[in-house]
């Protein structure tokens, strides 16, 4: 079997489901695909935050310095911005299983090489440039390898789930980077704490290998390949024209229309303001309101937490609430996320105060980042087109978040006077960003659908 053929989408299996086991059969591997993609892509997050939580010890151990572990992350944001606009359209013609298992396996072992490297490092008297070469390379292919985890994840949702059941369903999944974190930190940071840095590679190593479990057992390609009517026949909504097309000919169509690109310019200010808040804000609140470095990051450190709830409420305040208009809760989300963080920014407080314009602003920003960043996209665009749009959205995401750094760190230090910050030139920027996040979308809306 070539390597073509392994990772192409399944065709349809010759024995079909009896008609009267369909809905049932349905609803089993639908829930199976849903639970085991959002489980596999948490578990991505794990094989990814292994060297944030490592840095001090490598540091501190004298494996590694500080400039050189700023490279070995820049290859990595680098390799994945490339990876996620490139796996995006590979998606579309893949087995989502196999496409999802393929990259946290290899994942997996990556950790598992650099805690074994870091095990055998001494004995074997390797030099630092050798460990930083090898860091630097395996980091990189790491990087290619997580731009693997979201298309097939967001892949399966078009496949499997009819469009008012999506935006419910997206919001839980679009959950699983928060709480991959949060489960990174603990676990990989008490292991690292307790037995040392290169058993924290081996540790998400392990994680990486239980999500490669969970994609190969409960991941199912398309509902054609379980010998089930496709989606559209199984939830009655009408099929259009355009999705009986080829899907090299629906990614040209996506990559040619204006409304992926509108999604994805205000994507890329979505991420400026969310990494504007998480890199900044612990300085800002330092500087700007005099708070201690712990209280600076309690305040933002909150932040995550009330982001995960905003995610959640996305889908089903655009499915339930508002009957699957993406538009309204935009506005609503948008007005509050720019009116707390226009508080945080401009308004004195101690740290209560502070502490309720951030979970405001990470509350109401996570429901317009879920609804636009991917609702949106996954509504207008064909289902089997679906990773073309997010593969030109995600680039244009991390572009931006790269330059946020470099502005912003413009704005704040080109700013001050003799010592003294001045943060009104970057607060405008940061602001007038979140609310072209929202606005562009919004105006564009009506037009974009037809």
């Amino acid at each position: 079997m070539s390597l073509f053929s392994y990772f192409r989408i399944s065709k349809p299996s010759a024995v079909k489901v009896p008609e009267g086991e369909v809905d049932a059969s349905y609803k089993r591997f639908r829930e199976r695909t849903f639970w085991g993609v959002t489980v596999a892509y948490t578990l991505y997050y794990v094989c990814r935050g292994t060297l944030g939580v490592v840095k001090q010890p490598l540091i501190d151990g004298g494996v590694l310095t500080a400039g050189e572990l700023g490279l070995i992350g820049s290859a990595f944001y680098f390799v994945y911005a490339v990876g996620k606009f490139t796996n995006g359209f590979i998606a579309d013609y893949c087995n989502i299983r196999r496409f999802m298992a393929a990259g946290i396996g290899i994942s997996a072992l990556i950790n598992l090489i650099l805690g074994v490297l870091g095990l055998l490092g001494t004995p074997l008297g390797m030099g630092s440039l050798f460990i930083f070469v090898a860091f630097l390379l395996l980091w990189g292919v790491n990087g290619w390898m997580q731009s693997m985890g979201s298309p097939p994840g967001t892949i399966s949702l078009s496949r499997w789930f009819p469009l008012n059941q999506r935006g419910t369903r997206y919001s839980i999944f679009s959950s699983t980077p928060q709480l991959g974190k949060s489960v990174s930190m603990v676990m990989t940071g008490f292991i690292v704490a307790a037995v040392g840095w290169q058993w924290g590679f081996v540790a998400a190593a392990v994680a990486g290998g239980i999500g490669l479990v969970v994609s190969l057992v409960f991941i199912s390609d398309t509902p054609e390949s379980e010998g089930l009517p496709s989606v559209q026949e199984l939830s009655g909504e009408p099929v259009r024209e355009m999705d009986k097309k080829p899907t090299q000919e629906l990614q040209k169509w996506v990559f040619r229309h204006p409304g992926i690109w509108v999604i994805a310019i205000s994507t890329a200010f979505l991420y400026i303001t969310q990494h504007a808040v998480s890199d900044w804000g612990v300085l800002f609140l330092q500087k700007q309101k005099a708070f201690s470095l712990s209280s600076a990051a309690q305040i933002i450190g909150y932040a995550e937490a009330f982001g995960i709830t905003g995610n959640l409420l996305a889908g089903w305040l655009s499915d339930r609430v508002f009957g699957g208009n993406r538009v309204r809760p935009v506005v609503l989300a948008g007005i509050l996320a720019v009116a707390s963080l226009s508080g945080f920014l401009f308004l004195e407080g101690g740290f209560a105060l502070n502490m309720v314009f951030v979970a405001l602003f990470s509350f109401s920003f996570s429901i317009v980042f879920c609804i636009v960043a991917g609702l949106m996209a996954l509504d207008f665009v064909p289902r089997k087109a679906t990773g073309a749009a997010l593969g030109i959205v995600g680039i244009s995401s991390y572009a931006a978040a790269g330059l946020q750094s470099s502005v912003s760190g413009f704005l704040i230090g080109g700013f001050m006077e003799q010592g003294v910050y001045n943060f009104t030139p970057v607060s405008i920027f940061w602001i007038v960003a979140c609310l072209l996040a929202f606005v562009l979308p919004v105006i564009g809306w009506k037009y974009l659908r037809k």
